[in-house]
């Protein structure tokens, strides 16, 4: 019985903890990419327009 509620712990833990991992993996992602736009492209009008 210990068997069967462990494997439902991390059959209901595991999907959020990676959903949550790979979101965290894309906003730094995002981030880094961003920055990295702006500094190759400093002084261009179109950065103004980029939200």
């Amino acid at each position: 019985m210990p068997g069967a509620i462990a494997i439902l712990v991390v059959l209901l833990i595991f999907p959020v903890l990676a959903i949550m991992g790979f979101a965290t993996v894309a906003v730094v992602h995002g981030f880094l990419l961003n920055r990295d736009g702006e500094q190759r492209h400093q002084g261009s009008e179109l950065l103004d327009s980029n939200y």
